[in-house]
């Protein structure tokens, strides 16, 4: 297994926008000492050929791909939400497989091991508990209790969409020897709801190739709102944890920070990372380059013990 400095993998998400060529993007990844990069959810098509071009060259290896890679041919935009698993419209959930079966092709094509993924959202057209949850400031216990249950209620209709999404690709992810990594989401409304994830895995045998993808930053802002402990939800999903997002939240409630300038403990983080983990920096693209250098150096020390 490689040491920690060669698996550590930076997010096209900080560099993708700026770029007109995938190999450049790559290039300028690797010059800041990344061996791996993450293909994000906004890698426009018109990079793909650059990407594939610094692949076959061997200038970078590709640790994970984010569902939906490359975008669509009409999209320029970062847009991981545009086709929901847990749509009720048949043709937005064909969509969704249709643009997800074209990630899982790339994926293999890159050489990557991971897809990460978003699994939708619920919604309501009366009486959005999200709004009650959400509320500033925070609902009484009894207000808050019944405001989750109808959120778990209301989640059971997409919840049962989206397994049925995963059943229909988990075919061509056996195929091409990939990992389905479900990432754990920032919004109320978004799924798995966080007290679901273990009925969700439930769906899929031992040996389904669908796993548990950590979000520092989201974990972190869910533990600030009272809606999960980060560490206590960290632990339990162990046996499906397959690699981390990693980022920081700031005082504003904002992720996608610098590492070790914000509030996630990643001494915490460190305690639960495995040797088989893929580890992804995914930066705002704000960040300068000296931010992203003091962050490599910051988690390489923090995670390397």
């Amino acid at each position: 297994m490689p040491d920690l400095a060669s698996r550590l993998s930076l997010s096209s998400c900080w560099n993708s926008h700026r770029h007109s060529d995938g190999y450049e993007m790559l290039a300028e990844i690797r010059s800041l000492g990344f061996a791996r990069a993450e293909l994000s959810h906004g890698v426009r098509l018109d990079l793909a050929p650059g990407i594939l071009r610094a692949v076959d060259e061997g200038i970078i290896a590709i640790s994970s791909v984010h569902n939906f890679c490359p975008l669509p041919a009409t999209i320029s935009h970062a847009a991981p939400n545009l086709f929901q698993p847990s749509a009720r419209k048949k043709n937005e959930r064909a969509l969704w497989l249709l643009h997800t079966q074209r990630t899982l092709e790339f994926a293999a094509r890159v050489g990557a091991r991971d897809v990460v993924m978003h699994s939708g959202s619920t919604s309501f057209l009366f009486r959005d508990p999200s709004v009650k949850l959400e509320a500033e400031p925070p609902p009484k216990p009894a207000v808050r209790e019944k405001a989750l249950a109808r959120l778990r209620k209301g989640a059971v209709g997409a919840v049962r969409r989206v397994l049925a999404a995963y059943d229909e690709i988990l075919p061509s992810v056996v195929a091409h020897d990939l990992v389905l990594g479900v990432e754990n989401r920032e919004g109320i409304l978004e799924l798995p709801l966080d007290d679901g994830f273990d009925d969700f895995f439930g769906h899929f045998s031992e040996e389904a190739p669908v796993g548990y993808w950590h979000d520092t930053g989201h974990a972190r802002i869910k533990h600030l709102g009272g809606f999960l402990d980060h560490e206590s939800h960290l632990a339990a999903r162990a046996p499906r944890l397959v690699g981390f997002h990693l980022h920081d939240v700031d005082d504003q409630g904002r992720d996608h920070r610098a590492p070790g300038t914000g509030s996630v403990d990643f001494e915490m983080i460190a305690r639960h990372v495995r040797r088989h983990h893929t580890l992804v920096f995914e930066p705002h693209p704000s960040l300068t380059t000296e931010e992203i250098l003091r962050s490599r150096e910051f988690l390489l020390e923090k995670l390397g013990g």
